[in-house]
């Protein structure tokens, strides 16, 4: 990775400072500036501002409600609101344009449910539907009548989100936090934090990789993969890591016809319509610990476990060509695959929002309102994000999301 000119922030002290500033950091610094009860100073600091290698641009983009956590359901209806509502919240920031569209595409996700899952998807989607989501469940002959593309020989049936799922401008939203941000007041530096000053009394500070030592009076950890590294320059130890997520685009000798949702295979490997291509995505084998500057594509994943599964389900999926591939990270939680959200029980101004496993760009807008009603109120005030306290891993008990791709 090429060496970065970093920059030196504007003072010496600031109310928050925000380690990270990617989809996460960028959204608690602009619920925090553009809320008047709030009246601190804010910092962001970024690595890097291009976000060449953060997980938000590397991300495929996407939301849905079918998960069998009411509060990731409504972390997930939050978001999509959000999401709905984003051009018109947007506005006043862009005063001589149109502010940028999200150009969100409800077409769902369909899970592929093997015979013996049958009973538990039903249970989770009267769940969802119970919460005002839209999810269907499909047996296999409804299933093949609705898309019938889709092998369902070895289904069981099928669960869809009819409405108010599906993928959407990722580093659009990034780019509107972060330009509202600023535009209230939140200060964003290229530059990285090599350690932190630590005491009896909490976080009194940073050091930048340029030298300089920076007072705070509450510290965010949003750094997505490197998480773990901020933890620990505070003595504290989190169960994320990186890991990395192959993403492939490729042209189909067959189209699919109609209006296609994102296909969840049994085994997990995903696939969706991108204009005239298909992009598609697995956990790789074996799915393991990554460096953090690791993006090398492993590109046997996509011919050794993706193809004969797209192939598996899809038939018309005979004759691929691969057109694009990257590399991004997941920010793990190997606990329970759900985030980390709040203070710490005895550093109490180091607050983690952290080890999102694939879902940090989707619940950012919720994440980042509640830490700002933490910072602001010190309690949440709108949904209670207090199940994916920090005690739960000091605890080793896990709050398990059974919906994980």
């Amino acid at each position: 990775m090429a060496a970065r000119a970093y920059h030196a922030p504007g003072r010496d002290h600031y109310d928050v400072i925000i380690v990270g500033g990617a989809v996460i950091g960028s959204a608690v610094a602009y619920w925090l500036s553009q809320n008047p009860d709030f009246h601190g100073s804010i910092l962001v600091v970024e690595r890097d501002s291009s976000y060449e290698f953060s997980s938000t641009a590397l991300s495929t983009s996407a939301i849905r409600q079918q998960f069998s956590n009411p509060i990731n359901i409504k972390i997930s209806q939050f978001g999509v609101q959000f999401i709905h509502e984003f051009q018109q919240r947007m506005q006043v920031y862009y005063p001589d344009t149109a502010a940028p569209d999200l150009s969100f595409l409800e077409y769902g996700y369909l899970y592929c449910i093997p015979p013996e899952n049958v009973e538990t998807a039903k249970k989770q989607v009267t769940l969802q539907r119970s919460l005002g989501a839209y999810t269907v469940f499909f047996d296999q002959a409804a299933l093949k009548d609705k898309f019938p593309w889709l092998n369902v020989a070895d289904l069981g049936g099928g669960c869809w989100g009819s409405k108010e799922e599906g993928w959407f401008d990722s580093f659009g939203l990034l780019q509107g936090f972060r330009k509202a941000a600023r535009h209230n007041g939140a200060e964003y530096i290229d530059n990285e934090v090599v350690a932190l000053d630590v005491d009896d009394q909490g976080v009194r500070g940073i050091t930048l990789d340029t030298g300089e030592h920076v007072a705070c009076a509450t510290l965010v950890n949003a750094a997505g993969p490197r998480a773990g590294v901020v933890a620990r320059m505070a003595g504290l130890v989190i169960p994320v890591e990186p890991r990395k997520r192959h993403s492939f685009v490729f042209a189909s000798a067959t189209p699919i016809p109609g209006q296609m949702p994102n296909v969840i295979n049994t085994d997990g490997t995903f696939v969706r319509p991108e204009h005239d291509l298909f992009l598609t995505g697995n956990t790789p084998t074996p799915d393991e610990r990554a460096d953090v500057d690791d993006f090398q594509t492993k590109h046997d994943e996509f011919y050794d476990y993706i193809w004969p599964s797209l192939y598996q389900r899809i038939p018309q999926f005979e004759a691929l060509k691969v057109k694009q591939a990257w590399t991004g990270h997941y920010a793990f939680n190997t606990l329970d695959h759900n985030a980390i959200v709040g203070r710490h029980p005895r550093i109490s101004n180091f607050i983690f929002a952290n080890g999102f496993s694939g879902h940090g760009l989707q619940q950012s807008p919720a994440v980042g309102r509640g830490v700002m009603e933490l910072i602001t109120y010190g309690r949440y005030q709108t949904l209670d994000l207090s199940p994916f306290q920090y005690e739960r891993t000091e605890r080793n008990e896990p709050f398990l999301e059974e919906a994980v791709i």
